[in-house]
């Protein structure tokens, strides 16, 4: 494994000490994660009891730190090297400082992650942070209804096989200091006035609206669950077209298409009762969420998958029932199929667009690389055309997978595998022999872009 850094700390067992690691990775703007059982040259000691040491740890950073850190940690069980071992994820708190309950808000208490150790906070820092506290949070605001009434919520959490009990309200964080309903729980509540509007155009504009639904009036999860059906039926198999095969792939991926929605709903900013909202056009899928990124968090860090909740008690609540995997993981997930480019942030607002494959297949790269749309959208008839004129040496996949590249040049091996129906390593294998033949070359590495080194020079067909 790699060296401890200011974001990986290894602990070669369970300790008295772990809730001052935590503390110290929930004030520091980056979070972090802690490996239980990895001795500190990264060599894997394991644990005996990995599945009790599991339970301890959950039990311990849910009683023992404040203000509450549930949503913003993972406790995962893994095996390195044969041995057992934990990996603790721990998000950046939205309510710093934190502290070790028994010790108080005091240099005693409160740490901070400084280089590959937790030191103590000063007093001027916990001050700071403390007059800094986000205090416009939904689990802060009272709820304008207090009859609320929870059977959407309690019904999924029994589909996975938890009962919530009388004291859920307290457990899952639904209620204000003075003991009311906040905002959060009126947003989970089985009736609300929070509509989720998903609208479809005719065309590439906003002009020709042809269909507006909305969702919502219930439970923040039944509506979650109400789009994520929506967008599966407008996520139409199209056909790929390569020089001797079709081949069908969906207009979106549908895993990061999935973790696009649930970050608009955990992410979005509810104080300002603006809602995410989701708009299909002939071309491509935006996704708007209220907010921009959260303070303190740098776009790098955003994409690197550095997780600061905006909505710790939705996180963790989606998390419980299943709809989000593990902290950090959704953008990440999302660049495997996406670029960059597709996420624009502004000051109140991100914006996530998705072009549908539909449009991509129409599109032919010129002898500059630059991009631009054919009339007919016929990759096999105009590049398939170019490439095998100009090629004589490569095999059918080859060629196919160089067309590919000329239409996206960021494409993945995993989306290359789905296209020509092959697997990752026969992929990895093509990939090789075009690099060797000199016709393709990789710029700045896994996170950069295919480079094709010969001219192409598509023509018209004749019909155009």
């Amino acid at each position: 494994m790699k060296k401890e850094t200011n974001r990986i700390e290894y602990k070669q067992e369970l300790t008295e000490g772990l809730e001052k690691e935590v503390v110290a990775f929930l004030n520091y703007h980056g979070g972090g994660v802690i490996y239980i059982g990895i001795d500190k040259n990264g060599k894997a000691i394991g644990l005996k009891d990995s599945d009790g040491d599991n339970l301890k740890i959950k039990d311990r950073l849910k009683n023992n730190i404040l203000p509450s850190c549930m949503g913003l940690f993972d406790v995962m069980d893994e095996i390195y090297n044969g041995k057992d071992i934990i990996k603790i994820t721990l998000a950046s708190g939205p309510e710093k400082p934190y502290y070790i309950k028994k010790l108080g808000m005091s240099e005693k208490g409160c740490f901070i992650r400084i280089g590959t150790a937790a030191e103590p906070m000063p007093v001027k820092i916990i001050e700071s942070l403390f007059s800094k506290r986000t205090r416009n949070s939904i689990s802060k605001i009272k709820s304008n209804q207090q009859d609320l009434k929870f059977e959407q919520l309690k019904i999924y959490y029994e589909e996975t096989g938890i009962q919530l009990n009388n004291k859920f309200a307290t457990n899952l964080e639904l209620l204000t200091d003075l003991g009311s309903f906040n905002y959060t729980a009126y947003l989970l509540s089985d009736s609300n006035n929070i509509s989720i509007k998903v609208a479809k155009y005719r065309g590439d504009n906003r002009v020709n609206l042809i269909e507006s639904n909305e969702y919502g009036f219930c439970s923040l999860v039944k509506a979650t669950k109400q789009v994520l059906d929506k967008i599966d039926i407008e996520n139409k198999t199209a056909t790929l077209i390569t020089s001797k095969e079709r081949g069908n792939i969906r207009l979106w991926d549908p895993i990061a298409i999935r973790e696009a929605v649930i970050n608009a709903f955990v992410h979005n900013d509810y104080t300002n009762e603006v809602p995410p909202k989701f708009e299909f056009f002939n071309d491509r899928i935006e996704i708007t969420s209220s907010g921009g990124l959260p303070e303190g968090m740098s776009k790098e860090e955003f994409f690197e998958g550095f997780s600061v909740p905006r909505n710790k008690e939705i996180m963790r609540i989606f998390k419980d029932l299943n709809l989000v995997e593990h902290l950090g993981s959704g953008v990440p997930r999302i660049l495997e199929h996406y670029t960059r480019d597709c996420f624009k942030f502004t000051d109140n607002f991100l914006r996530m667009t998705f072009p549908s494959a539909a449009s991509i297949k129409e599109l032919i790269a010129d002898n500059e690389g630059n991009i631009s749309k054919t009339k007919g959208g016929v990759i096999g008839g105009v590049i398939g055309g170019v490439i095998g004129g100009v090629i004589g040496d490569l095999t059918v996949r080859q060629k196919d997978i160089l067309e590919a590249i000329t239409i996206n040049k960021k494409i993945s091996y995993q989306t290359l595998a789905m296209h020509l129906n092959i697997n990752e390593s026969a992929v990895a294998k093509h990939i090789k022999q075009l690099k060797d033949k000199k016709y393709i070359e990789r710029v700045e590495g896994t996170r950069g872009y295919w480079k094709i080194k010969i001219k192409l020079n598509p023509q018209k067909k004749n019909n155009e």
